[in-house]
């Protein structure tokens, strides 16, 4: 059965944490169709989702993201492009929460346009 491992560190503290995954729970439960199940811990909560071909865990703590999915035979043919939209989201949350970092990669997205040379146009 293959599995997913993604880890992401963070500086929310365990409430704020706590907030996101519970917003990520949320988010699995409307469009990947998961049953979710919450259950908050002293140091660290633990998210466990099912759904048919697929479940999983996502460990919070005040500092980490970690999430531990194993897919069934049908979506492990899947796996790449399921891991990739994990992560994805799983970034795009962070960043939402790091305004700092969201800057950066907007700086980072402008002077990668200004490398590009500018295509030639032709003149009639």
């Amino acid at each position: 059965m293959p599995d997913i491992h993604i880890e992401r560190e963070h500086s929310l503290g365990l409430a704020r944490a706590r907030e996101l995954a519970f917003k990520w729970a949320e988010a699995a439960e409307g469009r990947l169709d998961m049953q979710c199940t919450y259950e908050e811990g002293k140091s660290s909560d633990l998210v466990s989702f099912t759904r048919s071909g697929a479940n999983g865990e996502l460990r919070v703590t005040k500092d980490r993201f970690e999430l531990h999915a194993r897919l069934g035979f049908l979506l492990g043919a899947f796996r790449h492009r399921i891991e990739t939209e994990i992560t994805r989201n799983l970034d795009e949350l962070l960043r939402q929460d790091d305004p700092v970092r969201a800057f950066e990669e907007g700086l980072a997205k402008v002077a990668a346009k200004k490398a590009k040379p500018a295509p030639k146009t032709r003149k009639a």
